[in-house]
């Protein structure tokens, strides 16, 4: 789905596609969503975050498009499972829609021993939403001549009270991509997992830990500053929110591009008839300029794509994950 050669996340916004879904959806159906009185758009994060700045945003232009008015609920917990877990009980009739990162339904299945939910079974795939990638920033502990990831690992190596990074959660993809940056260069990276990201930015600039994984845009906010660098980043291609910083790629480490998604689903077994109606009124919202420019502000690329396209993305990631997670060998329990 995001190959280049098939088609470029530009081409994903403009894709025509959610006309062809108005089309095939039919008036009768369309007038039978419409009567929906409130849309619920779940999120398992807090107020303020760049997942529910992605609901409170899609929420203004999915209302009247697909139901009278859309609401945001947060239901925050266990790492966003406490979300999932009740999106998974709701009726699928239109009345709840779930975003949420990828990582949630791609990764814990390989951490946790039992989840209160199948990813491929307990939710019906709609439409992803947008794309982020992450980054590598190094603050005031971390010496000015250190310029590259080559250079601070080098640099952890020789210092080994100063080999440690902060992330946003165990077990989340930041986590694993810094754990996999010290692997790749034999450096043993402690990691301090913190209730975000923002509390480990915190904690970079005060000169309490020498670097940050987490998303780009929660880096790039800090860069007025002057007390943190960015190092790299994870994308396949430069950051347009960082675009002087290289890949990890072009640092030569060729098999650490990561990029994450929130998505939209609905509850299981939700109709075609429903989830193409959804699809195309997300297709449209993210397409518009005002939901682009604001997702712009927090490093999220506004992108759209089919309900296949998505499960096929669940289907590869979930893969992908599997032999990186045992690699590292992180549990939920260790």
């Amino acid at each position: 789905m995001h190959k280049t050669s098939q088609t470029t996340r530009r081409q994903l916004l403009q894709s025509a596609g959610a006309t062809a879904l108005l089309a095939s959806i039919g008036q009768q159906a369309w007038a039978q969503a419409n009567s929906i009185d409130t849309l619920k758009i779940i999120t398992g994060f807090a107020a303020g975050g760049t997942s529910d700045t992605l609901c409170r945003r899609l929420a203004t232009k999915l209302a009247p498009e697909v139901a009278k008015s859309a609401v945001v609920e947060n239901k925050t917990g266990a790492g966003g499972q406490i979300a999932v877990t009740y999106v998974k009980g709701q009726p699928a009739d239109g009345s709840t829609l779930l975003q949420t990162p990828t990582s949630i339904l791609t990764i814990y299945p390989h951490i946790f021993k039992k989840l209160p939910y199948d990813p491929m079974v307990d939710l019906t795939a709609v439409s992803i939403a947008c794309v982020f990638d992450f980054g590598l920033a190094v603050g005031p502990s971390v010496p000015l001549s250190v310029k590259s990831v080559p250079e601070f690992l080098a640099w952890a190596k020789a210092n080994p009270t100063g080999a440690n990074f902060g992330s946003p959660a165990a077990g989340s993809t930041p986590h694993f991509i810094g754990a996999l940056l010290g692997m790749s260069a034999g450096v043993d990276m402690k990691h301090a997992a913190y209730r975000g990201t923002q509390p480990a930015m915190l904690d970079l600039l005060g000169g309490n830990i020498s670097a940050v994984s987490g998303p780009i845009g929660d880096l790039t906010q800090h860069l007025p500053t002057g007390k943190i660098r960015i190092l790299g980043v994870s994308g396949a291609k430069r950051s347009r929110f960082a675009p002087d910083v290289p890949t990890y790629a072009e640092q030569g480490l060729k098999d650490m591009t990561h990029s994450e998604w929130f998505a939209m689903f609905l509850p299981p077994k939700a109709s075609p008839e429903l989830v193409a109606k959804m699809n195309a009124g997300l297709k449209m919202a993210l397409a518009t300029k005002e939901v682009i420019d604001g997702l712009s502000g927090f490093g999220l690329e506004a992108m759209s794509s089919t309900p296949a396209e998505l499960t096929e993305l669940l289907r590869r990631d979930t893969a992908k994950w599997a032999p990186i997670v045992k690699q590292i060998g992180f549990t939920a329990e260790s």
